[in-house]
């Protein structure tokens, strides 16, 4: 049976947040921007999946592939590390600068991958600039107004409304993170993260860095969509709300009930030379 019971899951939770607390900004940047690319084209394959049906189901049964490489390849998400650098610097006292400074690196990584795909694909959409974007392209710039102008159409009840779908769209895709630890078979593993990001992108919630895809894209194929209006109503709220989610309905949660007796051990790289 490869099946990992609850109390193992959340000790190789501790585990992973103490080792990934110990990465050089070099290779916290690398992966995450890996990370960005990689939601990136899913994100687009899963649009395109929906918009060829017909039925938007089908775009949230392909959307995990994203994720579950993401989870094989042990790259860096900053929406899973909401769940897991806490608890490993709890565990060993790491400062709270420490822990924001690796947020910070993932998060420039994985935007650097995001924007960077969303480059190339309004390239790929619009034949270098030439045609008018068309089917793929309309979505994105739709759903790009929706997810900012559209809240900011909405006033405070728009910016209430994006952080409570930010919370509940990081429950499930952090703890999507957390089921590829329920399993010890390549197999097993994907079949437990499919079912949570599933679950997330069929109920269309808002996902911080899915959106430093569609949003700065849906710009670049001209959607009428500031700067300003990415960030202040979308970016920033959103990431907000994915931290509360990831650190207090994900990380803690399973953590406050199944807390490893033995912390896991500390990276040769973290140690001082006291320890």
């Amino acid at each position: 049976m490869d099946y990992v019971k609850p109390a193992a899951v959340v000790s190789a939770m501790v585990e992973v947040g103490t080792a990934k607390l110990a990465l050089a900004p070099r290779d916290l940047v690398i992966r995450g921007a890996f990370a960005g690319g990689l939601l990136a084209s899913a994100t687009a394959l899963a649009l395109t999946g929906a918009m060829q049906t017909s039925i938007p189901l089908v775009g949230a049964i392909i959307f995990p592939v994203s994720l579950v490489i993401i989870v094989l390849l042990g790259l860096e998400l900053l929406t899973g590390s909401f769940a897991l650098l806490p608890l490993g610097a709890m565990e060993h006292n790491v400062p709270v600068e420490r822990v924001l400074a690796n947020f910070g690196w993932v998060f420039l990584g994985n935007l650097i991958g995001s924007v960077a795909f969303g480059c190339l694909m309004t390239i790929a959409l619009t034949g270098a600039g030439t045609t008018a974007p068309t089917g793929i392209a309309k979505s994105i710039v739709a759903l790009a107004e929706a997810k900012t102008t559209g809240y900011a159409a909405m006033g405070f009840a728009g910016m209430i409304t994006v952080f409570v779908k930010a919370i509940l769209c990081n429950w499930l895709v952090s703890l999507g993170v957390v089921m590829g630890m329920t399993s010890t078979s390549t197999v097993g593993k994907i079949c437990a993260v499919w079912l949570p990001i599933f679950m997330f992108f069929a109920q269309s919630f808002e996902h911080s860095i899915v959106n430093m895809f569609l949003i700065p894209t849906g710009m670049m194929l001209g959607a009428k969509v500031s700067f300003f209006d990415w960030w202040f109503w979308n970016q920033i709220p959103v990431t907000l709300g994915n931290f509360v989610a990831g650190f207090l309905l994900t990380g803690m949660a399973l953590y406050s009930t199944y807390r490893p007796a033995v912390p896991a051990a500390i990276p040769a790289s973290m140690k001082t030379p006291a320890e």
